[in-house]
């Protein structure tokens, strides 16, 4: 079992490996639109899980999905190249959520937006339930408060 730091480290280079394969070594066209954006490698170096996303459509998802796939080995032999290990970890590719997520996390702050302005709107014309000032003084405990203020600054008064 590996150090979680050095398989971090690992996964790091290896990203980089791949996308500089793809741009390099491989030569399918439909692998030209996408970008590597995270890999991940277990804790016993074995296996590498590389994230991507692919710019377009879902016919172009799954044209570079396949493009992927069949440049495994390629990218495998780029990785065992620049990588020092011991054994060359396999390679599984998956398609990254970030973009559907971030779209999705948009919609929802749109929704939230339009009710922040429709409860913005029913307070404009609203009224307090109560007076305006709820914490109203009475008149007896305002003089209480100036009789304590008058006997503070004898005090000080009597300390100088």
């Amino acid at each position: 079992m590996a150090d979680p730091a050095r398989a971090a480290k690992l996964a790091q280079r290896i990203k980089v490996v791949v996308a500089e394969g793809l741009r390099k070594r491989v030569k399918d066209p439909r692998v030209e639109g996408v970008t590597v954006t995270d890999a991940r490698v277990t804790n016993d170096l074995q296996h590498a899980t590389v994230y991507y996303t692919v710019f377009g459509d879902e016919t172009a998802q799954t044209e570079a999905a396949a493009g992927l796939e069949k440049a495994r080995g390629v990218l495998r032999q780029e990785v065992g190249r620049n990588v020092t290990v011991r054994l060359t970890p396999t390679l599984e590719f998956v398609a990254d959520q970030i973009p559907v997520n971030a779209s999705h996390l948009e919609e929802l702050l749109k929704v939230a937006k339009a009710k922040d302005a429709e409860v913005a709107s029913i307070r404009e014309g609203a009224v307090f339930a109560g007076e305006a000032d709820p914490y109203k003084v009475s008149s007896s405990d305002a003089a209480d408060d100036e009789d304590l203020d008058d006997e503070a600054d004898s005090d000080e008064n009597d300390d100088a």
